[in-house]
């Protein structure tokens, strides 16, 4: 049982009120401008401000102990020490209150007399193509800001209006930055509407025009948005103003980020009943693509931890079937034991026990669905069942704390087994879902050890950072 501690309302409201951007900074975090707020480079859909934080997919939000409960995946014990330390004293800094201040009314910077330092920049640091850039430069949807010489991109409304601005410094040296213009309307950031039944979707206007560079062919047909950040209020606002678009293609950047944000925005379109599916560069961005190109240095393309961990596991998922270590007929009686094995070394810091439990659960569980498959007639190798296992995994669905998940397994055990001890004489169709209800339950213990091992991965990333010096990096 988890120990319990009473909290004094003094202690509550400390650790509710710790400052975030000082939190994460210390973790090693690195954190990224949008407008008033802070936007987390693993996840940006998640912004941060003072104690507070919100994550812009899911819809929720709230302050420090919730966010420390939900992304570090701790019970609410453990989110009060980790804020307050064993002490009960702050270890971080209280957040500054925020000011009630009225929303200032939407003003674009105002334009330079000429776009020379934006241009050079574009075309020479950025490589993209003259007559793209001088196409949104004429519609004046692309300009050099007067004060700062910012490449400035216009977003407009329905009526031509322009209701968004996003500002990128054409520093060809020092510290680069990117940012909204404060109150800009998301749903308006910098698009294209074109006259066919294709979107592209972007994170920044500068991958867009890059694409646009690498692709030019016939590029006005189509229609293109960039997010200004991943959220979708864009993307759905260019479904509106354009209903003949059927089909949309997710262009974010190549990082984790952007898998995650591509893989909601796919369960968004699909419910809607667009087609959807990403399309990745072969770096981390579009523009890293056309550096690549000209032979200039590129970053690379980021995997999704959980992706990278995929794929071992799943292979030992399927080599525990192989080997005959998970038989069908001892599935019932083991699963339940292996999942109470799970909880009890969880709760007792055995980690890599837990996971392994879990793994050979997974085993189980996917040694059941091939024996149904088998016996619809249907043959599916141990290998070819691991493979469907990594090809389900999508990071977006496993972002939840390990703490519980073992509890929900159950559950869908529990419900497989009553599917199965009603069904009687099963025919082909009941053979069938409870072959993808097994497979279904395989993928859920799979996730498990998937999940606990991309955050290893993370961390020992953060770790590797650390030691090569650098430190958190403010963009």
């Amino acid at each position: 049982m988890a120990q319990y501690i009473e909290f004094t309302p003094e202690q509550k409201e400390r650790a509710a009120t710790v400052d975030l951007e000082e939190f994460l900074l210390q973790q090693g975090e690195k954190l990224i401008k949008s407008g008033r707020e802070k936007r987390l480079a693993s996840d940006h859909s998640v912004t941060v401000r003072g104690c507070e934080w919100f994550d812009h997919a899911s819809n929720e939000g709230g302050r420090a102990v919730s966010f420390i409960q939900k992304y570090y995946s701790k019970s609410y014990v453990e989110a009060m020490s980790m804020l307050l330390g064993e002490s009960m004293e702050p270890v971080y800094p209280q957040a500054k209150k925020q000011e009630q201040t009225e929303q200032k009314p939407f003003a674009p910077p105002v334009p330079n007399a000429n776009m020379h330092r934006v241009f050079a920049y574009l075309l020479k640091t950025r490589g993209l193509d003259a007559d793209a850039v001088s196409y949104f430069a004429r519609k004046k949807l692309l300009y050099e800001d007067a004060a700062h010489h910012n490449a400035v991109f216009i977003g407009t409304d329905e009526d031509g209006c322009p209701r968004h601005a996003h500002l990128r410094s054409t520093n060809s040296f020092g510290k680069a930055f990117r940012l909204n213009v404060e109150s800009s309307d998301p749903r308006y950031s910098f698009h294209y509407n074109g006259t066919d039944g294709s979107l592209y979707v972007f994170e920044a206007p500068i991958d867009l025009l890059s694409f646009l560079t690498l692709y030019p062919q016939d590029w006005q047909k189509h229609s293109y948005v960039a997010l200004c950040g991943t959220s979708e209020h864009a993307m759905l606002w260019m479904l509106e103003q354009n209903p003949q678009i059927r089909k949309v293609a997710l262009c974010l950047d190549h990082d984790e980020a952007g898998i995650e944000a591509s893989g909601q925005h796919e369960d968004t379109l699909r419910e809607r009943g667009i087609a959807a599916a990403p399309l990745r560069s072969q770096y981390k961005d579009w523009n890293a693509d056309l550096k690549a190109l000209h032979g200039l240095p590129a970053e690379p393309a980021e995997e999704h931890p959980q992706l990278l961990a995929a794929d071992p596991i799943c292979q030992r998922i399927g080599a525990a079937v192989s080997s005959g270590v998970a038989k069908p007929e001892q599935a019932e009686q083991k699963l339940p034991i292996l999942l109470q094995d799970y909880k009890n070394h969880l709760h007792q810091g055995r980690f890599d026990r837990a996971m392994d439990a879990m793994e050979l659960a997974a085993a189980m569980a996917l040694s059941s669905a091939l024996r149904e498959f088998r016996q619809m007639g249907k043959v599916v190798s141990p290998q070819q069942g691991a493979e469907r296992l990594r090809q389900s995994i999508q990071p977006h669905h496993n972002r939840g704390s390990l703490k519980n998940r073992a509890d929900e397994i159950a559950m869908e055990l529990q419900r497989i087994l009553a599917q199965k001890a009603s069904a009687g004489i099963c025919g082909r169709e009941s053979k069938e879902s409870l072959a993808y209800r097994w497979l279904e339950l395989a993928a859920s213990c799979a996730k498990v050890p998937i999940r606990y091992e991309a955050d290893q991965i993370k961390q020992r990333q953060k770790e590797e950072q650390a030691q090569r010096g650098a430190g958190p990096v403010m963009e």
